[in-house]
Order: C-alpha cells, then sequence, then structure tokens
C-alpha cells in the first residue's frame, strides 16, 4: 500500500508582483502604491504608443495589459487545483494516520512511511466507506474479504526488509492497496487474487495510479507463480495453518515469508520465516485475526 507546490511566473521578464504584502492596519499603503504602479503602467505604455494617443486608450491599453498578467495565473491555478483535487481532499487524514497510528505506533522505517503517506488508500475501498479510509480499522470490500487496517499493512511491509531492489510475491492481492504500498518499496510486486472481480477492481485502481511494477493474475496463491520465481519476499495477507510447501519452494535462499499462521477464525499469529540454508527459522511475533487463504489449502485441512 507516500507533496509538490508550485509556482507560476507571470513572464520571463523581469516580474512586478501585483500587490506586497500587507501590514495589518495598512490598507492607505496600498491605495498609494496601487496608483503609483497604474502611474508605472501607463508612463511603460506611454514610450510605446504614439504621443497624441487619448488618455481613454492609454487606460484601456493598460487594463488589457494587466489583465493579460493576471489570466496565466489564474488558468494555471485552476489547473494546479484540478491535478490535486482526487487526492488533496484526503492529504490531512493521511498524514493524520501516519503520526497517529504507524509512526505513534513504532512503524520507524522512513520508507515504509513514505510509501503509507504516497498511496491514496481512500481508492481501494468502497466509495461509501471512504469518509472512513484514514482510520485505523479493516474495511469491507466485498465478497466477504477485507482491506486491512493501516497499521497492520505497514507494519508487515516493514518485516519484509525491503530496500528496492527485490522480487515481492504477494498472496491475496485483496483491495490492491497492500500491493501499491510495496510497490514504492520493491522493484516487482508480483500479486496473486483468487477472486476475479476483487483482482479485476485491484488492477483498475494500481493502473489509475500509474504503478508499472505491478503484476496481478487470477488464480489459486496456493500454487504460487513458479515462472517468476525465485523471490525475494513472500507476503500472505490471508492465514494458513502452515507455509504452503510450493511457496516455500519458490522464495530464495535467505529469503522471507511474513505470514499470519493459524487456524479460521480462530485466534492467529503474524509470524516470519527465513530460509536459512534451506531450513525454517520462525520468528513468533504478533496476534492478529485475518481472512483464511482458501482454495486448494481447504483441502488438506
Amino acid at each position: 500500500m507516500l507533496k509538490k507546490t508550485t509556482s507560476t511566473k507571470f513572464s520571463t521578464r523581469k516580474e512586478i508582483p501585483l500587490h506586497p504584502p500587507l501590514a495589518k492596519g495598512d490598507e492607505g499603503g496600498f491605495a498609494d502604491w496601487a496608483i503609483h504602479k497604474q502611474c508605472k503602467f501607463q508612463i511603460c505604455l506611454a514610450s510605446l504608443l504614439p504621443a497624441k494617443i487619448s488618455c481613454k486608450r492609454a487606460l484601456f491599453a493598460w487594463a488589457v495589459s494587466l489583465f493579460l498578467l493576471i489570466a496565466p495565473s489564474i488558468s494555471a491555478g485552476q489547473q494546479t487545483s484540478l491535478q490535486r483535487e482526487p487526492h488533496d481532499s484526503f492529504a490531512t487524514a493521511r498524514r493524520t494516520m501516519i503520526d497517529r497510528d504507524l509512526r505513534g505506533r513504532g512503524i520507524k522505517d522512513p520508507r515504509v512511511l513514505a510509501a503509507m503517506e504516497a498511496v491514496p488508500r481512500h481508492l481501494f475501498v468502497p466509495e461509501n466507506l471512504r469518509r472512513f479510509a484514514y482510520e485505523d480499522r479493516p474495511l469491507l470490500i466485498g465478497e466477504d474479504q477485507t482491506i486491512s487496517q493501516p497499521y497492520v499493512v505497514a507494519y508487515m511491509s516493514e518485516l519484509l526488509e525491503l530496500r528496492g531492489h527485490e522480487k515481492v510475491l504477494e498472496i491475496g492481492t485483496g483491495s490492491g492497496y497492500q500491493a501499491a504500498v510495496l510497490a514504492r518499496l520493491a522493484a516487482e510486486v508480483y500479486s496473486i487474487e483468487i477472486v476475479p472481480s476483487l483482482s479485476e477492481r485491484a488492477r483498475r485502481v494500481i493502473d489509475q495510479l500509474g504503478f508499472k511494477n505491478v503484476y496481478l493474475k487470477v488464480g489459486d496463491g496456493f500454487f504460487g507463480w513458479e515462472e517468476k520465481a525465485p523471490f525475494d519476499a513472500i507476503l500472505l495477507t490471508a492465514a494458513a495453518p502452515k507455509v504452503p510447501e510450493r511457496l516455500w519452494r519458490q522464495l530464495r535462499e535467505g529469503g522471507r515469508i511474513i505470514m499470519p499462521r493459524g487456524e479460521p477464525r480462530r485466534p492467529q499469529r503474524l509470524v516470519r520465516v527465513r530460509k536459512v540454508a534451506g531450513k525454517e527459522v520462525i520468528e513468533e511475533l504478533k496476534e492478529v485475526l485475518f481472512v483464511p487463504m482458501t482454495g486448494e489449502i481447504q483441502k488438506a485441512r
């Protein structure tokens, strides 16, 4: 599951400010300044116009010149506003989430914090729930699935210890939010979703945001993505009683798997499993509650 400010110049020549900064109670000074600037414009225009031109025409020319100076600024400002509008309306809520729910609860990796601030979570949830997008809780996204709470997304991303060159496999695309965050942390992200409608919806949002390093497919995550293996890291966003054997084979030596381990509708434990000399080195972490992994793995239960 990561601002710029735009300044607009009136022209390439030396700029004349439209008005000076005003101190409190200095409105009279502003009026004097305006008269002074009007005279300067008139003097400037007078040097370009015939000597016998009427005062009325000179004033008209001054008004046109002033409009030409102001119009580009207004146009550029409106364009900038339109470009920012889809994201900026939630920017304050997103920054509050970062400070209160992530940094405030121990997330320290600056790359993870930057990715979480850059990715607009509200675009990954149904429109009728967007007002809750930056609260630290899971939200329903349809098909009996949820988008994980922001803290869990950040925490699992931090546990992967990504530095930017890695190839990551995600099992359970869901809304696509976790994949988008990973896309800002790794070189390539491959994500598998068993529910076609969720995968398609996630693809639309990810394409809308312009990510070029996220690859989605519909399938059973139990089997992984063998033709793209080996992976530096694998992230499961659904619970399983143990690491699926095929996923383990697709993890490179020295890689790590982050997953919620446990049975459905029972307390689960988030674990980090490292591959050391081909063996599992398991680190047990927080207690969590995720939806269960579905598909082939259910036959083995």
